[in-house]
């Protein structure tokens, strides 16, 4: 839904640019779960401060030493590293960024197929999930 790439962990720079590009792509209709790992960006007060204004949201964290809280994240960033990363050498950080996006929003959500979706793309089983919302 949302990402972003900086140089830095500080929060105004990676978590927070992300929750606005998330939230500016979807309206937070209905509760929601955030569940992140215990990076010090989603424990910051500034990050919380964002979440908490929002009261359909409820933040989670994984639990202390439990990698598998934060499963599907790990297999996204491994896949973005082998299938990206890896087989670059980006001289600045916007070829970077411009390399980012093409990954995620083109291809990624848009024309990779997912085993564990059908072999489905991410955007063809968002769909599929709003036209049955608004069938029933």
């Amino acid at each position: 839904m949302g990402w972003s790439l900086s140089t830095s962990l500080f929060t105004d720079q990676t978590i927070v640019p992300a929750w606005k590009m998330a939230t500016s792509k979807r309206a937070i209709e209905l509760p929601l779960l955030f569940h992140s790992d215990r990076g010090v960006q989603y424990a910051s007060k500034e990050f919380k401060k964002v979440v908490t204004a929002n009261k359909l949201i409820t933040q989670s964290m994984s639990r202390k030493a439990n990698c598998w809280d934060n499963a599907v994240a790990e297999s996204f960033f491994k896949t973005l590293k082998t299938e990206l990363v890896y087989h670059h050498n980006f001289k600045t950080i916007q070829e970077a960024k411009t390399a980012v996006f093409d990954y995620i929003e083109v291809w990624y959500n848009r024309k990779r197929l997912h085993s564990s979706l059908g072999y489905k793309t991410p955007i063809e089983v968002e769909l599929e999930f709003y036209k049955l919302k608004n069938t029933a």
